[in-house]
């Protein structure tokens, strides 16, 4: 796979950091997770090129894109998804999306139609409570600087995050959280630290905790399909009724997984999504 950065201007004129994975034909975003950066896409990235032109970039205040001061709303999030797939020439594209970019993929389904074709939900709940006070202890319970990446492996490996998260599984240990969150740290003379900055971190969620957002689903009208994990911190009865609202969706439970799928069971997270990206892509 021969990837390519480059910058782009998002929303507002908010500079993305875009890695171009390649790949011939239909255009594919993806859209990554909270304290995430495109580059925890690189598995699932080499097996898509197979079927489009696949691209995905930093969500803002995120990886290596431009932290302004703001905005940080749902609004500013679709607007830099619908300028990648502008600026690119994806249009429609199949959009998959993680935790918070599964909410802004269906977001930017409901209200670009035009720029969709499809739209993959992994492990993204519709209704969240409001835990913004457990996300601030969480982020502050970080002891950084680390040492090393060997580190924040076994930190984020050991199920500290379970400690502040809601779900019926928030005390199981997930260790392939440690090989996600090595993706997302920098060293400087101090050591290894992240790369989301914690207030920017905290605008992104304050947007939709303690919201519902089921309604928007139903604005959805290309082919969509929900993937949660079995032991995920999202309640997976929640997005299999996600699933049920989507007039054109579909549910699929990975066994064993936790929220980050594609990390958890590589495996079963391309089986679910292989066949539903060739059927959107055939029709």
């Amino acid at each position: 796979m021969n990837a390519s950065r480059s910058r782009t201007a998002g929303f507002g004129g908010t500079e993305l950091a875009v890695v171009d994975y390649g790949g011939e034909g239909p255009g594919i975003l993806l859209l990554h997770g909270m304290m995430g950066r495109t580059s925890t896409w690189g598995s699932t990235a080499e097996w898509l090129t197979e079927y489009g032109h696949v691209v995905g970039f930093d969500a803002r205040g995120h990886g290596l894109s431009e932290a302004p001061a703001g905005p940080y709303d749902r609004a500013a999030h679709v607007g830099d998804a619908a300028a990648v797939i502008e600026s690119f020439g994806l249009s429609p594209a199949v959009v998959i999306g993680h935790s918070m970019g599964a909410l802004t993929a269906w977001q930017l389904a409901g209200t670009h139609p035009e720029l969709v074709r499809g739209v993959v939900i992994g492990d993204m709940a519709a209704v969240v409570p409001d835990v913004q006070d457990r996300w601030a202890a969480w982020l502050a319970h970080w002891p950084v600087p680390f040492d090393s990446i060997a580190d924040v492996r076994e930190y984020f490996a050991g199920g500290h995050l379970g400690e502040f998260f809601i779900g019926d599984h928030s005390d199981r240990v997930h260790p392939s959280e440690g090989d996600y969150f090595v993706e997302v740290v920098y060293e400087d003379a101090e050591g290894y630290w992240p790369l989301a900055r914690t207030e920017n971190v905290l605008a992104c969620r304050q947007h939709w905790n303690d919201r519902d957002h089921s309604a928007e689903l139903e604005a959805v009208q290309c082919p969509a399909l929900v993937v949660a994990g079995e032991l995920s911190y999202f309640p997976v009865d929640g997005s299999r009724r996600m699933a049920d609202r989507l007039p054109r969706g579909a549910f699929v439970e990975i066994p064993g997984a936790g929220h980050v799928l594609h990390f958890d069971a590589p495996a079963a997270w391309r089986a679910a999504v292989e066949p539903f990206v060739k059927r959107v892509l055939s029709s």
